[in-house]
């Protein structure tokens, strides 16, 4: 190893600095590992001015929330840097090298993977500049702000009842616009008119806003019909997994795109290498990645305590 990366090499290295990285990074700074974060500050949340759901900080603002989390890191010697990991192999030793977008290497002897998911909306006239705002995808994040409001519902291209019967319970004035999606199934249909939804077919082309709000939804054939709040169903998510890919880590394909294997803990089927948050799947809101960044730190440390106790054992150097 050269002096540059001996010098340079961390214990842990957190790749993403949202809520599951500075979970993982905060234990792991409690745990007295040498940390860095490695954060290109762009988060899955930026478009919401609030998030729900956490308990005790229900309604904060996601930039306030991070910022907080950095605070907290700092206080047990945890570096920060904003930058991307654009490079990154096995070092040979059990160990990683990381090569950041300005060109820097960084060593690691054991990584935790927390670079979340891009939502790919589908493109349609003006959905992407209302997206955090009345264009929204969780009905556990937005549902109780925009409760009884007339809900709009892109269908997905495979699950096209799903996300419509669930919003149901938000709202009883709900409309699943199928746009490129099958007819849903007999069974699907009764469940539909169970739960008082209704069914417009044609392709959507774009959302009418007037007075900066939402006020409807434009199909192809001319119409428009009216709604004030749309959830995206039809979004694809795409996990920023390029440094697990690199690694050679497994995936695995779902209904909502192609995601890292990983067990209870986060670990990844490459040693060495943890990864949590929605960089495993579209599920893990904030209160569930700050939990899976804390397993998967605790499991980290765990391996390398034990880990350098049989080295001592064995007499051979540790680190």
């Amino acid at each position: 190893m050269n002096a540059h990366l001996e010098n340079n090499t961390y214990e842990a290295v957190v790749v993403g600095g949202g809520a599951a990285g500075l979970s993982a990074a905060l234990l792991l700074g409690r745990s007295r590992r040498r940390t860095l974060v490695v954060d290109a500050g762009r988060p899955r949340n930026a478009p919401t001015a609030h998030m729900q759901g956490v308990l005790s900080r229900d309604g904060t603002s996601p930039a306030d929330y991070l910022a907080a989390g950095r605070a907290e890191i700092a206080g047990y010697g945890v570096e920060l840097r904003t930058g991307e990991v654009t490079g990154a192999a096995a070092d040979g030793d059990g160990g990683f090298v990381l090569t950041l977008a300005d060109g820097e290497t960084v060593g690691a002897r054991r990584l935790v993977v927390t670079t979340g998911l891009v939502d790919e909306l589908p493109v349609i006239d003006g959905l992407a500049e209302r997206w955090g705002r009345d264009v929204l995808h969780c009905p556990y994040c937005h549902g109780w702000e925009v409760r009884d409001e007339a809900f709009g519902v892109i269908a997905h291209p495979t699950m096209p009842a799903h996300q419509a019967l669930m919003v149901a319970h938000w709202s009883k004035d709900v409309t699943l616009f199928l746009h490129t999606s099958a007819e849903p199934s007999e069974h699907e249909a009764a469940l539909l008119d169970a739960a008082g939804v209704r069914v417009e077919r044609g392709e959507v082309v774009g959302v009418a806003v007037e007075d900066d709000r939402l006020t409807g939804v434009r199909l192809a054939d001319g119409r428009t019909v009216a709604r004030s709040v749309v959830f995206a169903a039809a979004t694809r998510l795409a996990a920023r997994d390029g440094v697990l890919r690199q690694l050679g880590a497994e995936l695995r394909e779902t209904p909502f795109g192609e995601f890292v294997v990983v067990d209870e803990v986060g670990r990844t089927s490459v040693p060495g290498v943890w990864a949590a948050g929605n960089v495993t799947g579209p599920q893990e809101q904030v209160v569930n990645a700050v939990s899976r960044g804390y397993r998967a730190a605790a499991a980290l440390n765990s391996e390398l305590v034990f880990g350098d106790l049989e080295e001592r054992v064995a007499g051979r150097p540790v680190g």
